[in-house]
């Protein structure tokens, strides 16, 4: 697609859902979730529709998909542990990591510029940032 928003260019042809697009920092993929293989699962494809990878590869609903401001991790929500949680990847869909842990869902992760933290969103009145920990 232009800037303007002209010459728009299908990327996936499917019946499945396919929704939540959020690109790379780098702009070389984009990532998003998808019900193609039965249920929800994170995917990413490069910026013309190919190479389709799916990160999550997992029987629970693993939704969303935010890059990392430098392009090394996704946070993703998925019900893997009985409810949604957030929870972060490696890029390659690799070490998946549950930050958060409270009885409400938290969903729909976003990452603060300085790569750091991670805020999620959900049913708990009180918004808070988890803090990302270098190992």
């Amino acid at each position: 697609m232009d800037a303007d928003g002209a010459n728009p260019v299908r990327l996936t042809n499917n019946p499945a859902l396919d929704a939540w697009p959020d690109w790379s920092p780098d702009g070389t993929k984009i990532t998003f979730k998808s019900d193609r293989d039965g249920n929800l699962e994170c995917y990413t494809m490069n910026t013309e529709g190919k190479n389709l990878i799916n990160l999550t590869k997992s029987p629970a609903s693993d939704e969303g998909g935010a890059w990392s401001p430098d392009g090394t991790k996704i946070a993703f929500d998925s019900d893997r542990d009985g409810n949604f949680e957030i929870y972060v990847m490696d890029a390659d869909g690799t070490n998946p990591v549950r930050l958060t842990n409270n009885p409400a869902d938290d969903y729909f992760p976003v990452w603060f510029p300085e790569a750091k933290r991670v805020q999620p969103q959900g049913k708990l009145a009180t918004m808070w940032a988890i803090v990302k920990q270098s190992r």
